[in-house]
C-alpha cells in the first residue's frame, strides 16, 4: 500500500482484537478501489481522502464502523447502508466479524463510485435561506462522540434510549459548530446533559 499513515497502524494495533483484522482488511480494499488514496486522522479515527473525504472507520470495545462520507448521494444498489437510527458506527452499521462485511467487489464498487463523487466535484447539500427544497445529508453521530459515550455507561444508556429527533438535536449542535474548539466544548457538555438524561433543550422544557 502506498501512502500510508502510521498513525493508522497504531491505531489498528491498538483496538480490540476482533476489529484488527477487519480495520486491516477495509484498509486494503480502499488502496486497492483508490491507489491513489490519502490516509488521515481525523477526530482521532482513521480517514481516507480523495479529492476530499472519501471514507472513514472506527473501533470500539465491541463493535466497529465503516462509513462513506457522501453515503447520501451515493446510490446503494446492495442496499448495504443502514437507517440513520442503526448507522451511527457508519454507514453499514456496527460490525462485530469479518462475515457482516459486505462481499469484497461490493465494497470495492462502492468505494469507486465515492471516487467518483468527489472527482466530479459533488458536495453535499449545504442550509439555503430561500425556499427551493434540498435533500439534506443524513446526520450521522460524529465517531469522536460515539467514543465518548463508549467511555460513559450512563450517557450511553440514555443517548440509545432518546428518541431520533432528541439524537438529532445534539448532533445538529456538534455539526453546527464553526471551530473544533467549540465542538469538543459542546460535546463535552452533551455529554453531562445526556448522562442525566437530558435533551438538548432540557432548559426550555418547563418555561
Amino acid at each position: 500500500m502506498e501512502n500510508v499513515d502510521p498513525r493508522i497502524d497504531a491505531y489498528i494495533a491498538k483496538s480490540a482484537d476482533f476489529a484488527k483484522p477487519i480495520l486491516t482488511h477495509l484498509r486494503q480494499l480502499v488502496h486497492n478501489a483508490c491507489p491513489g488514496i490519502e490516509e488521515t486522522m481525523k477526530w482521532s479515527c482513521p480517514f481516507f481522502d480523495y479529492k476530499g473525504p472519501l471514507c472513514q472507520m472506527v473501533a470500539f470495545k465491541q463493535h466497529m464502523g465503516f462509513g462513506f462520507w457522501k453515503a447520501t448521494a451515493m446510490a446503494d444498489p446492495n442496499k448495504i447502508f443502514k437507517s440513520q437510527e442503526e448507522s451511527s458506527a457508519g454507514s453499514i452499521g456496527k460490525i462485530t466479524s469479518m462475515a457482516q462485511l459486505p462481499p469484497d467487489e461490493v465494497l470495492i464498487a462502492y468505494i469507486k463510485e465515492a471516487v467518483a463523487l468527489n472527482e466530479s466535484g459533488v458536495k453535499l447539500p449545504t442550509r439555503t435561506t430561500n425556499k427551493t427544497p434540498v435533500v439534506k445529508a443524513a446526520l450521522i453521530t460524529p465517531p469522536e462522540f460515539i467514543t465518548m459515550l463508549e467511555g460513559n455507561s450512563m450517557a450511553k444508556m440514555h443517548f440509545e434510549e432518546f428518541s431520533p429527533s432528541k439524537r438529532k438535536e445534539y448532533i445538529e449542535w456538534f455539526v453546527d459548530a464553526k471551530t473544533e474548539a467549540t465542538k469538543q466544548k459542546r460535546m463535552d457538555q452533551a455529554l453531562e446533559w445526556i448522562s442525566e438524561g437530558k435533551s438538548r433543550h432540557w432548559k426550555y422544557q418547563n418555561c
